[in-house]
């Protein structure tokens, strides 16, 4: 009878529950069985397989840590890495560790006794990297990892081996197996009691899940238990541990036995142990566990896995610190270019931009930075070629006590072999990694040099600065405190950020000559001497723009009949166009004075005046744009004062008893943007009244509106209403005036005089030719009341002249008016009303008449026309000044050669 048979038979004699129990009690013992020799050989397998990638890790992580290059490049490398074996095989968790040289001679071993010897199969390492394997030989079979150690250049100079010896692998299974019997047999006993009950809660525990579902499970579990490089622990609701995969027991160290113990018991770093019962989701939190640097990530688990708890990644990223360290540095430095690119160059001003340069660098690149310019460059001007002498423009340091120079010292380039002079002839970046021993930097300035050497400055990194090809001058980086000096590296960031500098420097410097001759020109436009007339007493202050000049002007204009005019105006735009428009429209008003203009009329010429050189600048490309005017003219025989205004600002009247009003003068277009008429205004000025003309750039900034400005200069004339003009002029400056000026700003203040009713005499004229004899008479009697008798016949011939023609050519009424000015003028005036003009004409020698209004040039300084509402005056003044007046005899020899 068969083996077979005989089972069948004692089956067949059993209950069906007997025989139900007795199979599955035959299946569990064959499952548990094979269970237990595939589990053993598993464990033996992994167990190789781990040793293997330990070994791996371990000279992996050997052959690339800091300072293994330079001790195999040493005079004796054994020496230097010898003390390093012990503990790095501790650490690293494998049997030995040593590190060969290239044909397979031990440098260095955890057993001391084997340095010398010659490792076998290694010559693989040099031909395909790092590799790893089960070892058969002496001195031990191992599994064991071969890395090569590779110099900056890529060549290998030397190899790292690590393992684990197979019968400490071979003790790691045995260890297992009292655990795998154990659990065999707790299996079988309880696969006979609990058979039913599997049977039936089975499907309900598992929610129906079909076979194909838990094999993929079970798959996916044992992945990330076994198979995943990285770590995943499972923490529950009571902060104990649940579950932890292959690669996080290595990462943190924990064995088979804390599963379920508390986290805070487990002995983890602090941080990670914090982190893990909180309860926070955190993304790549960097913690340090032991010598590994570790990325962190936490989420919970519900609803995702039952009840409440945590689930955590853990990558090592320690062979990453190494370049994560080149990474910083290279993201510092592109982190400072950055920031140069938007500190650097915020004025036009090129010390400000050299300020800016030398502040950036400091303390993260360099401890301290010196920039040094020529004098031309400061000014705005070309520098030399080649600049042997700059100036200190900008140093800034991480101590104000330095050994350097001070800002605004020249700094003299003598020694051909310094480093700053090579950087300017080579036209790229010097370095002195030691200055100690650099000669020529020394011989530079002995004394300055061991000046800085005692500080402890190190090491120099020099720069020219260059612009378009042209060296603009030099900046050098300089370490003191930080220990470690500048290298190769450094140098072209060094460049780099000269030369964002140099552009931002030479934008300066342009700037700067033009902002420079822009100022220069419209300074010679503007008057620099106030012209002495009796009407008005004047001060003024001009301020160009800090950024460009603009076209900002006024003016102070003596007319006939001791009449003044005040003019202010303002150019739109900037720079030598706007400074040189300025000086056109100055002298446009200049020639339309001497016409003795009314306000209104003079403006609405020169807005045909600003039309037409718009018109021809714009078929040259670049029109005016526009401009603002206030001309005012100021009386001091009536008091009278005719304002008129085009798109500018209303002039501040300051009354006597200290009341500021703003005039309200008629709103009319700035010159040069439309055609409406210009409207004047006029009002009668008390005596010691004062008038304040000003610009826009006053009281308009970007941070104060313009009815806010006004009103602050109402305050400030209020405040200074009884100084005189010059203290209105500082007051006004010392409160208005604001730190950063966008625009030019002119001020003119005028206190009104009148002049003497005493000194205006005025007649009345019949039209008839007998009448100029008894004026003649009764203008010698005032003027001998004067004390003006030197000049009684000259003035009498004069007056003759200008009242016979007003008889002969004019109509009624007839007018004379006498004028004085002590000291200074005489003003005689003929006033009739026929709109017609006298022209001056040279009569020839048959001619009767046209030589009256000659004799009148020839004895007057000055005479002309005035027009009026209703006729006409025609003026001539005399100088009263000493010298002013020639003698009658040179005059009348002048006349016997007619």
């Amino acid at each position: 009878m068969s083996w077979w048979q005989r089972t069948r038979a004692a089956l067949d004699a059993r209950s069906v529950a007997g025989q139900v129990l007795f199979l599955q009690v035959v299946v569990a013992v064959l499952l548990i069985t094979a269970a237990l020799v595939v589990l053993v050989i598993q464990a033996r397998n992994e167990s190789e397989q781990a040793a293997q990638e330990r070994s791996l890790a371990a000279a992996a992580s050997f052959a690339h840590s800091p300072g293994i290059v330079a001790a195999l490049r040493s005079g004796d490398p054994g020496d230097a890495l010898q003390p390093l074996m012990a503990e790095a095989g501790e650490e690293a968790g494998v049997d030995f560790i040593n590190v060969m040289a290239t044909d397979g001679t031990r440098l260095a071993d955890t057993d001391p006794r084997l340095v010398g010897e010659v490792n076998d199969g290694v010559e693989r390492a040099l031909r395909e990297g790092a590799f790893t394997e089960i070892f058969e030989g002496a001195p031990t079979d191992a599994a064991r990892a071969i890395a090569p150690v590779t110099g900056a250049d890529g060549a290998v100079i030397g190899l790292v081996g690590a393992g684990v010896q197979i019968g400490t692998v071979g003790d790691e299974v045995d260890r297992q197996l009292p655990v795998f019997l154990t659990s065999a047999g707790a299996a079988l006993a309880l696969a006979t009691v609990s058979a039913a009950l599997v049977s039936r809660r089975l499907r309900r525990q598992t929610h129906g899940i079909g076979p194909s579902e838990m094999t993929r499970m079970y798959e996916h579990h044992d992945a990330v238990l076994h198979a995943v490089r990285e770590g995943v622990l499972i923490v529950g609701d009571d902060n104990r541990l649940v579950l932890a995969n292959d690669e996080a027991r290595r990462l943190l160290e924990i064995t088979r036995e804390a599963d379920g113990r508390p986290v805070t018991e487990l002995g983890l770093d602090e941080g990670i142990a914090a982190l893990l019962v909180s309860g926070r989701s955190v993304t790549d939190e960097v913690h340090l566990a032991g010598d590994r640097l570790l990325a962190v990530n936490t989420r919970p688990t519900a609803p995702y896995g039952g009840s409440s708890g945590c689930v955590a990644t853990l990558r090592d990223t320690t062979e990453l610190r190494s370049l994560a360290g080149t990474a910083e540095v290279a993201r510092e430095r592109l982190k400072i270019l950055y920031e140069a690119g938007v500190r650097i160059g915020t004025s036009l001003d090129v010390v400000r931009t050299a300020e800016e340069l030398s502040g950036v660098a400091v303390p993260r690149f360099a401890d301290f930075v010196t920039v040094e310019l020529p004098d031309a460059v400061l000014s705005g001007d070309d520098p030399p070629d080649p600049p042997t002498t700059m100036r200190r423009a900008a140093l800034s340091g991480v101590d104000p006590d330095h050994p350097f120079q001070p800002v605004g010292d020249p700094v003299r380039f003598v020694a051909h072999a310094t480093p700053m002079a090579r950087a300017m002839a080579g036209g790229h970046a010097v370095l002195e990694a030691d200055l100690g021993s650099a000669e020529a930097w020394r011989a530079q300035d002995p004394q300055g040099a061991a000046g800085a050497l005692a500080y402890g400055v190190h090491s120099l990194v020099t720069v020219p600065l260059q612009a378009s090809g042209v060296v603009l001058g030099m900046v050098s980086f300089w370490r003191a405190q930080r220990a470690e000096p500048f290298e190769e590296e450094d140098l072209s960031f060094a460049e780099e950020l000269a030369a964002r500098a140099a552009v931002a420097i030479d934008n300066a410097r342009r700037f700067t000559r033009e902002h420079t001759m822009a100022e220069t020109l419209q300074r010679s436009l503007l008057p620099h001497v106030l012209p002495s007339q009796p009407a008005l007493d004047t001060a003024y202050r001009y301020l160009p723009a800090q950024a460009r000049v603009g076209g900002d002007w006024f003016d102070i204009i003596p007319l006939p009949g001791l009449r003044v005019a005040l003019v202010v105006g303002d150019v739109v735009g900037h720079g030598l166009h706007a400074a040189a428009t300025m000086g056109r429209l100055r002298t446009g008003v200049h020639n339309f004075s001497t016409l003795d203009l009314p306000p209104d009329e003079l403006l609405t010429r020169l807005d045909d005046l600003v039309g037409h050189l718009d018109r021809e600048e714009r078929r040259a490309g670049e029109g005016t744009t526009g401009a603002t005017c206030l001309y005012a003219v100021y009386d001091p025989v009536s008091g009278r004062c005719t304002l008129a205004s085009a798109g500018h600002l209303a002039p501040a009247l300051v009354h006597p008893d200290g009341t500021v009003e703003f005039v309200g003068v008629p709103v009319s277009p700035p010159l040069g943007v439309g055609s409406l008429p210009v409207e004047s205004t006029e009002l009668v000025l008390p005596e010691g009244s004062r008038l304040v003309l000003y610009t826009d750039g006053l009281v308009e900034d970007r941070v104060r509106d313009i009815d806010v400005g006004l009103e602050e200069l109402r305050s400030v004339l209020a405040a200074h209403a009884h100084g005189t003009v010059e203290e209105i002029c500082e007051g006004v400056f010392a409160g208005m005036v604001p730190a950063h000026r966008r625009d030019d700003i002119a001020l003119l203040v005028a206190r009104t005089r009148r002049l003497d009713p005493s000194l205006v005499a005025s007649w009345e004229v019949p039209q008839e030719p007998s009448a100029v004899g008894p004026v003649r008479a009764a203008c010698s009697r005032r003027l001998a009341e004067w004390g003006l008798e030197d000049i009684a016949f000259t003035t009498e011939l004069v007056l003759s002249e200008l009242i016979t023609n007003a008889v002969r050519y004019g109509s009624g009424p007839i007018g004379v008016r006498l004028l004085h000015d002590p000291g200074r003028t005489l003003v005689c005036e003929v006033s009739d009303g026929s709109s017609t003009s006298p022209h001056l004409r040279r009569a020839t020698a048959t001619d009767e008449g046209g030589r009256g209004l000659f004799l009148v040039a020839q004895l007057a300084s000055r005479w002309g026309t005035r027009y009026l509402p209703a006729g006409k005056v025609i003026w001539a003044e005399q100088s009263l000044a000493e010298g002013g007046q020639p003698p009658g005899e040179a005059l009348f020899e002048g006349i016997g050669n007619w």
